[in-house]
């Protein structure tokens, strides 16, 4: 048992370990100028063809439930696929790793605060603090602190953009377990992942009509190949495997690692300075997962 439970430690650290490096990855293909919505095609477009072969039979055997349930998958694919990701590259052509991280880092307690809107689960007295909470840290790091930027409304295009992104994430986290499945869960990311490229396709287009074309070279392949099998397919199967061994809740105490990782790799690598805002933000954003994490007494 106590092997198993280190097992499913050192699965669920790498993989907030590699979707830490996703926004390394994210960055650097900003400065070798990868287009974000080109890559984040190219990302799912192989990503779904290495799973196509062990999961055609069951899309077949299954296709009327998936038909009959299409529209539920297509707002999975679109806020997950379409928009998440692209926007998560996007907002890195502007924005620092750091403040991407620690904003992306709220989504847990935007997790509840959507499924209490949409009906999915209750949420108590703390959650709707923890939610206040973590704005606010989100908006110290938008507004950098700064009252000229708020008076101007001079914001980063990133940070704004990466709200968005944030949002999109949450909204399918909290549709995901609204309802059972009667499919895999490796069936399941291959469907979510057909239909959110099915609506990244035209937009891919319009990037390459916009003269945002794809340099091939070593920049792109490395940045391709890390982001198709470590943020992409390995860590999906080892988040499931590490959940699998000691349950969801446990598993989810591991994302907080996310912005501890990507904040030392983002000032490693690209020396970039952990600021005042960045730590005010950090503190409001802790102080709003721990709310929402708390559970009110039965009286």
């Amino acid at each position: 048992m106590k092997n198993k439970n280190n097992l499913a430690y050192l699965l669920l650290i790498l993989t907030t370990i590699f979707w830490s490096g996703n926004f390394i990855v994210g960055k650097a293909a900003s400065m070798y100028e990868i287009p974000p919505f080109s890559l984040n095609f190219y990302r799912w477009f192989f990503a779904g063809l290495i799973l196509l072969p062990f999961t055609y039979k069951e899309i077949i055997t299954k296709k009327n439930y998936i038909l009959n349930n299409i529209g539920f998958f297509i707002i999975l694919g679109v806020t997950s696929i379409t928009i998440f990701n692209s926007i998560v590259y996007y907002s890195l052509y502007y924005t620092q790793v750091i403040s991407g991280v620690l904003m992306i880092s709220t989504i847990p307690v935007w997790i509840i605060f959507i499924s209490s809107l949409l009906n999915i689960e209750k949420t108590n007295f703390f959650q709707i603090i923890g939610v206040a909470f973590s704005l606010t840290g989100v908006v110290f790091i938008i507004t950098k602190v700064d009252l000229e930027l708020v008076k101007n409304l001079d914001f980063n295009k990133g940070d704004l953009t990466m709200v968005i992104a944030m949002f999109a994430w949450a909204i399918y986290s909290a549709l995901l377990k609204k309802k059972k499945y009667e499919i895999s869960q490796i069936t399941l990311l291959e469907v979510v992942i057909i239909t959110g490229l099915i609506f990244l396709t035209p937009i891919y287009f319009i990037e390459m009509n916009f003269g945002n074309t794809i340099k091939l070279g070593k920049p792109f392949y490395l940045t391709l190949t890390y982001v198709v099998l470590f943020p992409g397919l390995c860590s999906f199967f080892f988040w499931i495997k590490g959940i699998s061994i000691i349950g969801a809740n446990r598993a989810g105490v591991f994302l907080h690692l996310m912005p501890i990782f990507g904040a030392i790799m983002a000032m490693v690598i690209f020396d970039e300075k952990f600021m005042f805002y960045h730590f005010l933000g950090a503190i409001f954003i802790l102080s709003g997962i721990i709310l929402s994490n708390k559970k009110t007494k039965n009286v």
